[in-house]
């Protein structure tokens, strides 16, 4: 089954589902002629034994015919006329009387068990359906009568309808595969297609798409769904090229200026102020790469499932205070107001290391992005089964035309306008990873020159 085509598969699933119904249907067919014609044949030889029973004449042991010319009229001459047989047989199972018809023959005969049941027999060479009935007198058994019919023509019909069915078997399902094979070859021209579509795209070529079939089907949805998959491959692709360009373009400016820096030192003897100058500003530079580094690792795991540790947890109103402490020094170094409302202590736990990397970048653009001397509100809003925490800051803003783009990693909106500002446009995009790690959603709304709102939704 693995080498077969597609097409001979659905045809061969077709022709034994096929198969099995015309095996059933033929085989309903001939039961019911079946037994139509035994239970015509039957109920004839029945009859015919009733009938004569009433001409029988029993005088004390002795059976015999009571007008024995009825024999002679014409159902028993003519060769149109299936003939009836009777014997008339003692209590012993002796032969007492018989229809001229049997001439020298002798019906045969079953045992007393059989009574009443019709049976098969041969009388010269031809076969014969026979009924065996007792004959009674004031409930006591006399004798009985053993009524007989050709069944030649009951086999006859029988048997040509076996050997028509059986012969027609194999040939309607011969034809049925080919039929099927052929109709399976027009339901799948269109998934042929999709397939040679398929095969030209390529890593340099994502922009093209399957065709959509017509009749909106089950090909359909595979096409649709297969459309999809590549413009999320393309947007991936695309992504992946812009983060790379921006990695190396990020990398290389701090590098290039280290390297510069040294090769100006190198150039002629300086004094140790000088030479503690520039070694501080390459350190500086150096740990920028380093942070840089640190951050694209990170969202390195948070991309392949490899996030971090998740046994720790912790409450939201804790990891705030946390984070408020690792920035208490830049807080108190810009004179920032901080103020912290909580009402009602949210009892839910989540785990530590996603809710320091959400709240920690958050804080840390609020903070970067706010003038001296301005406030940052930190609420905390119960929500249904669980609750929002908001950080509304007083800093300079995001343009409304650029908040699409805030999770891109390495945008940051309007970079000339705040060179002074250090940052290199990972946070957010780290805090959303790690917010969707802990089924959280960040929503953000800008005022330019008025400050930024991100809410936490838990």
């Amino acid at each position: 089954m693995r080498n077969i085509s597609i097409k001979d598969r659905i045809a061969l699933y077709y022709l034994l589902a096929t198969g099995l119904v015309m095996a059933l249907v033929f085989g309903f067919i001939y039961f019911s002629v079946y037994r139509t014609v035994w239970a015509n044949l039957d109920g004839d030889l029945s009859y015919e034994a009733a009938q004569h029973t009433n001409e029988i004449m029993i005088v004390g042991d002795t059976i015999m015919f009571v007008n024995k010319q009825e024999w002679e009229e014409r159902e028993h001459k003519e060769p149109q006329v299936n003939p009836v047989f009777i014997q008339l047989m003692d209590s012993q199972l002796h032969l007492m009387d018989k229809s001229p018809n049997l001439k020298e023959d002798v019906l045969p005969i079953e045992q007393i068990t059989t009574l009443g049941k019709h049976f098969d027999g041969k009388l010269k060479d031809r076969d014969i359906r026979l009924v065996q009935v007792p004959l009674k007198e004031n409930g006591v058994t006399k004798g009985y009568i053993v009524a007989a019919m050709s069944s030649t023509s009951a086999i006859a019909v029988i048997s040509r309808l076996r050997n028509v069915l059986g012969l027609t078997f194999p040939f309607l399902l011969g034809g049925l595969f080919f039929v099927s094979r052929y109709l399976a070859g027009i339901s799948i021209l269109p998934i042929q297609e999709l397939t040679g579509t398929a095969t030209r795209i390529t890593k340099s070529n994502l922009q093209e798409r399957l065709p959509l079939p017509a009749n909106k089907d089950e090909i359909y949805e595979l096409a649709d769904a297969f459309n999809n998959l590549l413009s999320r491959i393309e947007r991936a692709m695309k992504r992946e090229k812009q983060f790379t360009s921006d990695a190396s373009h990020e990398l290389r400016t701090p590098l290039a200026s280290i390297k510069g820096t040294l090769e100006v030192l190198m150039r002629k003897t300086r004094s140790p102020e000088e030479y503690q100058e520039k070694i501080n500003y390459c350190l500086k530079e150096m740990d920028r790469v380093h942070g840089l580094l640190e951050q694209l690792l990170l969202l390195a795991r948070m991309d392949t499932g490899n996030d971090g540790p998740q046994s720790r947890m912790a409450t939201l109103p804790d990891m705030i205070e946390v984070s408020l402490d690792h920035f208490r020094p830049l807080i108190e170094a810009k004179q920032l107001q901080v103020h912290f409302y909580n009402p009602i202590p949210p009892k839910s736990t989540f785990p530590a290391y996603y809710l320091q990397l959400v709240l920690g970048n958050i804080l840390s653009n609020a903070i970067k992005y706010t003038p001296e001397g301005k406030a940052i509100y930190v609420e905390i809003l119960p929500q249904d089964e669980t609750c929002v925490c908001t950080i509304r800051d007083e800093g300079i803003g995001i343009r409304s035309e650029d908040l699409a783009m805030i999770y891109d990693n390495f945008f940051r909106s309007d970079p000339l306008g705040h060179r002074n500002i250090s940052g290199n446009g990972l946070g957010l995009s780290i805090a959303r990873k790690a917010a969707e790690a802990i089924q959280a959603k960040l929503e953000v709304s800008s005022v330019l020159n008025q400050g930024t709102t991100v809410s936490v939704v838990f």
